[in-house]
């Protein structure tokens, strides 16, 4: 499997069927911070987020926030959940996803990888033999300098893998 391809796409993480994961075995989803939950510039959790992380929840999966932002940004934003988190990540590195599964006590087969970017969570996931979900940027304006780079590269791995 190519290491950059998503096992599943979604328009957004209110779109991810929470059955079919359970379906697949997945008890734990390790998701991304900034444009996957919320804008890169939005510091806290939207009402609807609030109430989507609480419908995965009951419904068994454990989560965890990996974040490649500062403890600063993803602390403030994962504390007021009470959803553990690991910030400084340094995806697509293998080393915080193992974490993260290590926190959920869970396998690589069980665990699920949400992100918005094919080159940190993506291939990172892939290559720790994640479930990877990949969702569409909420609000590309406001991404970093490096994030801009890995969209370029991203796109221009898309238009290869089409032809």
């Amino acid at each position: 499997m190519n290491k950059l391809v998503p096992r599943m796409q979604a328009k957004t993480v209110y779109d991810i069927d929470l059955n079919a994961l359970r379906k697949a075995g997945i008890r734990g989803v390790i998701t991304d911070l900034d444009n996957t939950l919320v804008g890169a510039k939005e510091p806290v959790a939207t009402p609807e987020l609030i109430k989507w992380l609480s419908g995965v929840r009951e419904a068994g999966f454990q989560v965890v926030i990996v974040s490649n932002n500062s403890k600063e940004r993803v602390s403030k934003f994962a504390e007021p959940l009470t959803i553990p988190f690991i910030y400084s990540a340094r995806k697509p590195m293998n080393i915080a996803f193992r974490k993260a599964m290590g926190m959920m006590g869970l396998a690589p087969n069980q665990t699920a990888v949400v992100g918005d970017q094919m080159l940190t969570d993506v291939l990172g996931g892939n290559r720790m033999g994640l479930f990877t979900i990949m969702v569409q940027p909420i609000a590309l304006k406001d991404e970093g300098f490096f994030t801009k780079i890995n969209r370029t590269i991203e796109k221009a791995a898309l238009t290869f893998m089409k032809k």
